[in-house]
């Protein structure tokens, strides 16, 4: 008996210990949270009610040299939609969508935007009307949740015009964010994804303002806890000048039309002339004053969101890429606008003197076997010197040069004199996207070959390259951009300047401006004795009967505004000749610079030519008339 009592004695004991223990333990918890750690934990407590939200800050202004608005922040009536009212009314957005003409499946796509904060109503219809505004403020009950504020939007008020040189503006990408996170880019952030809109990102966009919201356990907004005001972004001011992009477009959409309109004779049937480019420039200090690119497209249609159907019609090949800059982008053979490099390249080397002439039978026969290389159409044109071989635009003159150029022993002069004028590589314009081109040698030729042997069967250099190059045919491929500077160099004496479209960045907020100097990238290997030989052809092309430009340019007044120039006709396998006009003047002080390219639109004499007339007669104040196609050949 006595032993059951010390047993039940000491379970009693062993089980108070227990129970003294736990409570030893609950206590120690209790003070280890109420009082050690209890101000961290209230720290974490209070971050985790406060959420910040991002409102991006108006993006800084496009101009034009002249001050003219060519990109600004429009305010739009934007329809919004409370994510929770959605939650609790399956039919708000069905009902939403048939009053507002649009499709509840794109609504909830819209609420369900990761562009969008998730602690603000989502915006779902943009640019509403008047009266439908009026209309949903009105009917509240029939549509709860649903309210109408302003947002800016980007706004293009000339629409097409110089779209290619603004570019636009989309949602950010995982691709763009990437490099972007430690610059302060989120998820839904709007960034310029071509054009002047990426260039001058930086100075474009500005500092979003943030606001603080605390929020309950279930993530629902209680109150607003203040704002940091968003800081606007720089405005930027081109060296576009919008009048005379008007003239460049219009120019060029012009003389494409009425390619459209002409019988080719040796394809039978009329010119396609699909697309094109004219550039601009001033000689001076490689400013852009337009560039154009046919065809174009409207910037505004990505203002918000472009619809995946019209995005694929921009990317159709069908279309001719309507988003490609061809000024930059496109990649040609320059033809006899090419002439005046091999001429300057014969000069330097003392292939051939100005003065001396030779016999232009029409064609010349080189190798053996020989291969024989003519004339357009075969036309002799007799005894021809350096100016004269520029002017009516003789090859054979120039199938002797190439000839004679070609020595294994030297580096290859015409590709070198290419490369000094700053052909074969990017020019280093700001804009992206810019294509490099090609200067043909040996070592290309090789290169293209073994990467491509079907397209490129033969990796030998033959004199029937170099011949080919001298007139700027084969291999050779040059930008628009490449060759308007390349005659700007020329025209200039021979520098070479990077070519810009940004004239300066003006802070608003504080008043302040900085202007985007021109840059000198190289010096152009030429002589001034040489310049000279070769400008009295090139203003021959234009002044002189027999010059290839001469019937376009009719009438012009030379003795007031002179003008050189060089037109070429591009041949290019499977498809019609792309025709090409390059041209400056006054020829004494060169102001103004303008490259014409037209696909598949016939002889530059003919087609090219009459559109750079135009966009001359509207820089010197000439009314400009219409395109008219001319007689001609080169």
């Amino acid at each position: 008996m006595s032993s059951t009592r010390d047993s039940s004695r000491l379970r009693l004991g062993i089980l108070g210990v227990v129970v003294l223990s736990l409570f030893a333990t609950l206590l120690a918890r209790l003070w280890y949270l109420q009082v050690l750690v209890a101000p961290d934990f209230q720290v974490e407590a209070q971050a985790n009610s406060v959420r910040l939200v991002y409102t991006e800050a108006p993006r800084g202004r496009i101009l034009d040299r002249n001050g003219d608005v060519l990109v600004e922040n429009r305010i739009v009536p934007t329809v919004v939609v409370d994510r929770v009212a959605v939650a609790r009314d399956p039919d708000l957005l069905p009902r939403l969508g048939a009053y507002l003409g649009k499709d509840p499946a794109e609504l909830q796509r819209r609420v369900d935007d990761l562009r969008f904060s998730q602690y603000r109503p989502a915006p779902v219809a943009d640019d509403v009307r008047k009266e439908q505004v009026v209309y949903l403020r009105e009917h509240q009950a029939e549509f709860p949740g649903v309210d109408v504020v302003q947002l800016t939007q980007r706004h293009y008020p000339h629409g097409e015009l110089a779209a290619h040189v603004l570019g636009y503006v989309g949602a950010i990408n995982d691709r763009e964010l990437e490099p972007r996170r430690n610059q302060g880019y989120r998820p839904g952030d709007s960034i310029g994804k071509s054009g002047v809109e990426l260039a001058y990102e930086q100075a474009l966009r500005g500092q979003p303002e943030v606001e603080k919201l605390q929020v309950d356990s279930r993530d629902r907004v209680l109150r607003s806890l203040g704002k940091q005001p968003s800081v606007p972004g720089h405005d930027v001011v081109l060296t576009i000048d919008i009048d005379v992009q008007a003239l460049a477009e219009e120019s060029l959409r012009q003389g494409l039309e009425t390619a459209r309109q002409t019988w080719d004779p040796d394809q039978l049937k009329r010119f396609l002339a699909p697309a094109g480019s004219v550039v601009v420039q001033d000689p001076r200090d490689g400013a852009i004053l337009a560039m154009a690119s046919y065809p174009t497209y409207d910037p505004t249609t990505f203002a918000n969101g472009i619809s995946t159907s019209h995005f694929q019609f921009l990317q159709d090949p069908a279309n001719h890429y309507p988003l490609n800059n061809r000024a930059l982008q496109g990649l040609y053979a320059p033809a006899s606008t090419f002439k005046l490099v091999t001429a300057i390249a014969a000069l330097s080397n003392q292939a051939i003197a100005a003065n001396t002439t030779i016999i232009d039978n029409g064609s010349i026969a080189v190798g053996d076997p020989p291969t024989v290389f003519r004339n357009a159409f075969g036309t002799a044109h007799g005894r021809v010197d350096m100016a004269r071989a520029i002017s009516l635009s003789s090859d054979v003159y120039f199938y002797e040069l190439g000839a004679k150029l070609d020595n294994p022993r030297k580096p290859y002069p015409i590709q070198e004199t290419a490369r000094s004028f700053g052909m074969g590589r990017i020019t280093d314009v700001e804009l992206p996207f810019e294509a490099e081109g090609r200067v043909p040698d040996p070592e290309s030729k090789q290169k293209l070959h073994e990467a491509n042997p079907e397209a490129f069967p033969y990796g030998e250099w033959f004199t029937g390259d170099n011949i080919n190059l001298s007139i700027g045919q084969g291999d050779l491929v040059v930008t628009p951009l490449q060759l308007i500077n390349a005659y700007s160099a020329f025209a200039n004496g021979g520098t070479v300047w990077v070519p810009r479209v940004g004239g300066a960045v003006r802070d608003v907020v504080h008043g302040t401006s900085r202007a985007i100097e021109g840059r000198q990238h190289s010096k152009a290997a030429m002589e001034n004795g040489h310049r000279d030989a070769v400008m009295a052809g090139l203003r021959r092309v234009v002044s002189d009967e027999e010059g290839t430009a001469s019937a376009a340019f009719a009438g012009f007044p030379l003795s007031r505004f002179s003008l050189a120039g060089k037109t070429g006709t591009a041949e290019v396998a499977g498809k019609q000749d792309t025709a090409l006009y390059v041209g400056f003047g006054p020829i004494e002080d060169p102001r103004y610079a303008v490259a014409v390219v037209m696909e598949e639109s016939g002889f530059g004499s003919s087609a090219a030519a009459p559109v750079a007339r135009r966009i001359f007669d509207g820089l010197v104040g000439n009314p400009p008339g219409p395109v008219a196609r001319v007689a001609g050949r080169d």
